[in-house]
């Protein structure tokens, strides 16, 4: 399903005001598609691109490049033959706006036609439903301005056919009960249930926002094992520049990275899922209009990695509800403590099961205790005391973390086990790269949480503090040894990182730029790793399981899904 975005998303309905606002035709043919889809698109203001949505766009790019034309006067009718492009039109009475492709006039008789990508559909009434519903909506407008429409013609662009579409008394019905009932769906302000195992989902923009068969897991709905619709890893990936004094500009469709010591290099924008700027690192005006067009986030760091600030396109995600839904769950301290308990289990329970893959030795009784920590945290009545727990399972992870570095890392694991876990600054290797680690996961998952639409600095677990990112550190929890801890073990035992990727400063160890490099890349592999998820049967990339677990916390807010469910692994 394919339309102008900026069209649309300029008629979204404010929130409390759905009742009032005129609906697009274009979202009449989304709901009698997919009420969901309608809804996401229309109020929570969601969109993605895929194929059919890029083909559509360049099937009405000729419309869409022409300025919209005024309503021709239908108690003035010319002499001649009419035809308009981009021509808006809307109804009081149907509360419904529309853009038309093209307008086929002569004196009162006006005929809409609509262009639509792709071939002929072999139908009975030669279009489907939403189609034929979107034409007729445009025909009922031309009506209300003083038009006589008996009918459309709907223009298939691959076959270059046109079809006319009567307007009979069962189409005009249809298409005004479904304008009722589009309003009605907008002014409730709930989200329609996902379609159950439909062939629809799989071409659908927004699968992975809509996530059909993953939320009918979470609600305990869905008996069959549920499609992966998405790819387990996305195409696009994070761009990291960290050459000091290097500078990011824009050359065509591509960024263009000039490094000091080397030669430019060209990455397209299609590929840049977010771009990262570590210490002195410019980028030029051209290149930053062109990321955030696109979407795309910048984010600034120190030169050790902290999150100093970030670049974003407008002022957040526009679906206020999800922020309203994260506040209001927030403030309350029952519902809060409910989350914040599931997030410090499948902290530690992750934390046991590193150990658990690794240590050498019998450890029974340490595993045994850190199994006892996750389930008290499901009684823990406090922030305070949950923090406590906490804390006593850190204690007893990183007092014998020192022991999984083995063969080339033996000398970083006796390091650690003389400092133990320490930062700001770190003194030792492992607590450098520990430290990077988590600023580089930290950032991930806050990337994952604003794409997703909250707002990063309220969370469950941290408490409010100005400039901390309090939902981001909270979603990070269960992925911190899954992710960096184990990349940080790897890194070590497989000789990547040696005493000559470190520098001591004052107290400090801090790494060079060969050795955040190396921690760079080996954080991004393991990003790119697939496992296997627990509750979703399906194999998936652990930046893929990162959004997944943003997208539940989402839907549980919103009354999709009953519980929070950590990411654990066995």
């Amino acid at each position: 399903m394919a339309h102008d975005p900026v069209a649309t998303r300029a008629v979204t309905p404010a929130a409390g005001g759905h009742g009032t606002d005129y609906v697009p035709a274009r979202m009449v043919n989304e709901f009698v598609y997919c009420a969901r889809l309608a809804y996401l698109e229309w109020v929570d203001g969601e969109w993605d691109d895929n194929l059919d949505t890029i083909e559509g766009r360049w099937a009405h790019r000729r419309v869409d490049a022409e300025p919209s034309t005024p309503v021709p006067d239908a108690e003035a009718p010319g002499e001649h033959p009419l035809t308009a492009r981009s021509l808006m039109l809307s109804s009081d009475r149907l509360g419904a706006i529309a853009k038309l492709d093209l307008l086929e006039a002569e004196g009162k008789r006006a005929t809409p036609v609509d262009y639509k990508r792709g071939r002929v559909p072999d139908v009975p009434a030669g279009a489907y439903d939403p189609e034929r519903v979107q034409l007729c909506l445009q025909g009922l407008l031309l009506r209300d301005n003083g038009y006589e429409c008996a009918g459309g013609v709907l223009y298939f662009v691959e076959s270059r056919t046109r079809v006319e579409v009567p307007f009979d008394e069962d189409l005009v019905s249809l298409t005004e009960a479904s304008v009722r009932a589009a309003r009605g769906m907008a002014a409730a302000g709930k989200l329609p249930p996902p379609l159950l195992d439909s062939p629809k989902c799989p071409r659908c923009s927004l699968v992975g926002i809509c996530l059909p068969d993953e939320t009918r897991v979470w609600r305990g709905e869905l008996v069959q094992e549920p499609r992966r619709l998405v790819p387990s890893r996305p195409d696009a990936l994070p761009l990291y520049v960290q050459a000091q004094g290097g500078s990011i500009g824009k050359d065509g469709d591509c960024l263009k990275v000039t490094t000091p010591d080397g030669e430019p290099t060209r990455v397209r924008l299609l590929d840049v899922s977010s771009v990262a700027l570590f210490g002195n690192v410019q980028i030029t005006t051209p290149a930053m209009k062109a990321l955030l067009a696109e979407g795309i986030p910048i984010t600034l760091h120190t030169v050790s990695g902290w999150l100093s600030g970030t670049v974003d396109a407008g002022i957040g995600h526009r679906n206020v509800s999800v922020r309203m839904a994260q506040h209001g769950v927030a403030s309350d301290p029952g519902a809060s403590m409910g989350i914040a308990r599931r997030l410090v289990e499948g902290k530690i329970l992750n934390q046991r099961t590193l150990l658990r893959r690794n240590l050498p030795g019998d450890e029974a009784r340490r595993l045994g205790l850190l199994a006892m920590y996750a389930r008290q945290t499901r009684s823990a009545p406090a922030i305070d005391t949950l923090m406590g727990m906490e804390g006593m399972a850190a204690r007893l992870y990183f007092e014998v973390f020192g022991r999984l570095f083995r063969g080339a890392g033996a000398w970083a694991g006796a390091v650690f086990a003389e400092h133990r876990r320490n930062r700001r600054p770190p003194k030792d290797e492992v607590n450098a790269v520990l430290s990077f680690l988590y600023a580089l996961l930290v950032r991930e998952v806050g990337t994952a949480v604003v794409r997703v639409g909250f707002d990063p600095y309220r969370g469950f677990l941290h408490q409010p503090h100005y400039g901390r990112p309090s939902l981001s550190l909270d979603l990070m929890e269960e992925f911190r040894p899954l992710v960096a801890d184990s990349v940080a073990v790897r890194l070590f035992n497989e000789g990547e990182l040696t005493s000559r990727d470190f520098v001591r400063r004052a107290r400090a160890v801090v790494l060079e730029p060969s050795g955040r490099r190396r921690v760079i890349g080996a954080f991004e592999r393991r990003l790119s790793q697939t496992v296997l998820h627990p509750l979703l049967g399906y194999s998936v990339s652990y930046r893929r399981v990162i959004e997944l677990q943003a997208r539940l916390l989402r839907a549980v807010l919103l009354g999709e899904a009953p519980v929070y469910r950590p990411f654990t692994t066995r």
